[in-house]
């Protein structure tokens, strides 16, 4: 369960590093790339804990699928709440998909 708090935790950081900046297009590009960079840190120091605690409960493939699923929630939530950007048919069709995936990757 840390493994997938801390994931998800890490996915807040890395999606707001990634994608926050596109709303201040107005700002010279080098500086949200250093306050990216700023935000991408903690992204890091959550991300590599959650990976190293978690290989022994999950297989590496499944660390990957997860981290996968995450991402996409995590990014779904920060498009429709910090954008007011809703996912289409084909984007809900894509996730579900990929959900899919998840429960492949988590056979034995």
């Amino acid at each position: 369960m840390n493994t997938i708090l801390l994931l998800i935790a890490s996915n807040v950081f890395m999606t707001m590093a990634w994608y926050g900046h596109l709303k201040y297009a107005q700002h010279n590009l080098w500086k949200v790339v250093m306050v990216s960079w700023l935000i991408a840190l903690p992204e890091y120091c959550l991300q590599v804990p959650a990976n190293r605690w978690g290989r022994g409960a999950f297989t590496l493939y499944q660390l990957k699928t997860l981290q996968e699923i995450i991402t996409l929630l995590v990014f779904m939530l920060f498009a429709l709440l910090y954008f007011g950007e809703t996912p289409r048919w084909n984007h809900l069709a894509s996730f579900a998909l990929i959900v899919a995936a998840v429960y492949f990757a988590f056979l034995r």
